[in-house]
């Protein structure tokens, strides 16, 4: 079983280094994920600043934000990776007369997923992680304050972990990524929150 895990993980590694996809990935993965990370985030502080106190319909909503993200980042990303992958293809068969490796097909048929899997799950995974607290509330297992506390507070540390691993790829602190992305967070309640006292008004 072991070794036909690593055979499986080495040859993901060769199709990634064959068809440079782990830098095209890593983009879909932060920009994605932050996406959802804020997305979760607005509806989170929205619906504190509203006053909404039943969980189930942050929940629905989060989840709708969630499916939703994840379908269009999935199929989104499938169709334009695909597209790319089939010009790329063409140009090589007209470059080498036809004799392409097979492996590029191989290769370019896996990083079609692959690529489409991360742009559609990573917006989905960071959106839910703000979401759980409001599903332990449904359950009787937290208050609705301390959710909504809890939830916010996970928000933050996504973005912050997002700007961690920007700063990993680029080689620069990440630290200054992580807070960076904060301000994002923070940027982004203080419209929502002036929005709803404009509307309020």
């Amino acid at each position: 079983m072991s070794k036909l895990f690593k055979s499986f993980f080495r040859k993901i590694r060769l199709y990634l280094k064959v068809t440079r996809a782990s830098g095209i990935a890593r983009r879909y993965f932060v920009m994605n994920g932050f996406d959802g990370a804020m997305t979760a985030f607005g509806i989170i502080l929205g619906s504190w600043i509203a006053g909404v106190s039943n969980p189930t319909v942050i929940v629905l909503a989060g989840l709708g934000a969630c499916l939703a993200m994840g379908l269009s980042g999935f199929f989104g990303a499938y169709m334009a990776e695909r597209a790319e992958r089939e010009r790329h293809l063409k140009e090589l068969e007209k470059a080498t007369h036809n004799h392409v490796d097979p492996i590029q097909y191989e290769a370019s048929r896996f990083v079609e997923f692959y690529v489409a899997l991360i742009d559609g799950l990573s917006p989905t995974l960071t959106a839910i992680i703000s979401i759980i607290p409001f599903i332990l509330v449904s359950a009787g297992w937290m208050s609705i304050g301390d959710a909504y506390i809890v939830s916010m507070i996970l928000a933050l540390i996504t973005l912050f972990l997002l700007g961690i691993y920007l700063g990993k790829i680029s080689k620069e602190n990440g630290w200054l990524y992580g807070i960076a992305m904060l301000i994002v967070g923070a940027f982004t309640a203080l419209i929502i929150f002036f929005i709803q006292i404009f509307l309020g008004a």
